[in-house]
């Protein structure tokens, strides 16, 4: 009975994920190379707008590190129509609200608005794209902001210290060496030059994709794209990231002292971007040892009470990355026992493999997750803005479906050996007394 769920409920999904077809998404570029996706759904009386800019710290390189979320700071410090305070400030009046975050690949700014606000948000952020102020005394006021982010991050969070030590140790060329953050020095010493380039080169309409869903017509989407985004002028494309990771050649291992009062580690491993065909396995691997009380390495860890918690992170990304695991031991468990524990359940998935009962288990649970995320119009952009960023298409949206269905108790054991090596690993602990 219980070989028939999977079916039966991939049956249900596809019903009901035919709501949403790929010919919902209306698409136009402005003559600017601002590119449009459009999802009409007038299932409530309210809108989005994501902006998607190609644009984080994998851009930089040491001397300008952490200009991309920088720039995620300063877009809300005024522009020349609408002035210090004064987005936010209109953004509310209109019953709209917004936030934006920066990654290694990206940066997003998302817009939530009544739909009889949507001319007032083309407004504000084509004012923002187009004549943001990079006044001097606001960069020093912002400066001072960004450089005590970073402290207090490092002081209060056990996590971002271990992760800026782990991952400078992993990647040695690439520039997700360094944190999107920033380096402390660099931060201290851009120059009002790095900045105007900065901004000029990569805040360009034509290194943009925005997606609107929501109770809108596509074609007055487009009047206004054309009204207030189509005048901002194109640049010439960015110059591309081409620096590749060598191969790993040799574990790497770092240690972290910080007053905790239990030891974190955490554990990289080398894998591939999200467009690589292994993507899909990787990511029901990772939930087959982390997702939930009956996964491989909860119950290993956690309820034999050797860690108070364990997760993996298999994110996307524009170059090949790293799957991490996070394990924060019980304070009377060494760490090489979690370590030996963590190889030992990923040796026997490399050996053995899964049970088919949890593959159509985690199978379910994604087709879940999807199916929750592109329900929302809120889920609508932000999918459809990752697949075309991140896959290379928002179409391939509608194919993930099918492409987690397809993985296999093999692909699982393939790329778990794969990966998964010694030589491959980068190891770091963060305890409060490292000579111990």
């Amino acid at each position: 009975m219980k070989k028939i769920i999977f079916p039966m409920l991939l049956f249900c999904m596809s019903i009901t994920f035919a709501q949403m077809k790929v010919d919902d998404v209306k698409t136009f570029t402005l003559e600017n190379g601002m590119k449009f996706l459009v999802v009409e759904d007038f299932s409530i009386p309210n809108a989005n707008m994501y902006s998607f800019y190609k644009v984080g710290s994998r851009n930089e390189h040491q001397g300008i590190t952490g200009l991309s979320h920088f720039f995620e700071h300063m877009m809300f410090n005024g522009a020349k129509k609408y002035g210090p305070k004064l987005f936010d400030q209109t953004m509310e009046f209109n019953g709209g609200s917004n936030n934006a975050y920066t990654t290694e690949n990206v940066t997003v700014y998302t817009d939530w608005f009544p739909v009889s606000a949507l001319e007032t948000i083309f407004d504000l952020e084509s004012d923002r794209i187009e004549n943001l102020s990079i006044d001097p005394n606001m960069v020093e006021s912002e400066r001072g902001v960004v450089l005590s982010e970073r402290r207090t991050g490092l002081e209060n969070s056990p996590w971002r210290s271990l992760g800026e030590a782990v991952q400078a140790t992993a990647f040695q060329e690439h520039p997700y060496h360094w944190p999107v953050i920033g380096y402390e020095d660099d931060m201290k010493h851009w120059t009002q030059g790095d900045l105007e380039r900065y901004f000029k080169t990569y805040y360009a309409p034509n290194n943009c994709v925005v997606v609107i869903s929501g109770a809108v017509k596509t074609e007055e989407v487009k009047r206004l794209a054309k009204k207030y985004m189509e005048p901002i002028p194109a640049q010439p494309e960015p110059p591309k990231v081409f620096i590749v990771e060598p191969a790993q050649t040799g574990e790497r291992r770092i240690t972290v002292q910080k007053d905790v009062a239990a030891p974190y580690m955490m554990i990289g491993y080398h894998t591939p971007e999200a467009k690589n065909d292994d993507y899909y396995a990787l990511d029901i691997l990772s939930s087959i040892l982390t997702s939930g009380n009956s996964s491989r390495l909860y119950k290993a860890l956690v309820d034999s009470q050797l860690a108070n918690g364990i997760f993996t992170d298999y994110g996307l990304s524009f170059d090949p990355y790293l799957f991490n695991f996070y394990v924060v031991s019980n304070q009377e468990v060494s760490t090489d026992t979690v370590e030996k524990t963590i190889y030992d359940v990923l040796d026997k998935i490399k050996e053995e493999g899964i049970t088919e009962k949890e593959l159509q288990k985690i199978k379910n649970q994604k087709l879940m997750e999807f199916y929750n995320q592109v329900e929302t119009i809120d889920g609508k952009s932000n999918n459809i803005g990752t697949y075309e960023l991140f896959f290379g298409d928002y179409k391939k949206m509608f194919d993930a479906p099918a492409n987690f269905n397809k993985v296999t108790i093999d692909d699982v054991k393939r790329v778990a050996k794969k990966y998964f090596t010694k030589s491959n690993r980068t190891v770091g602990v963060l305890k409060a007394n490292v000579e111990e």
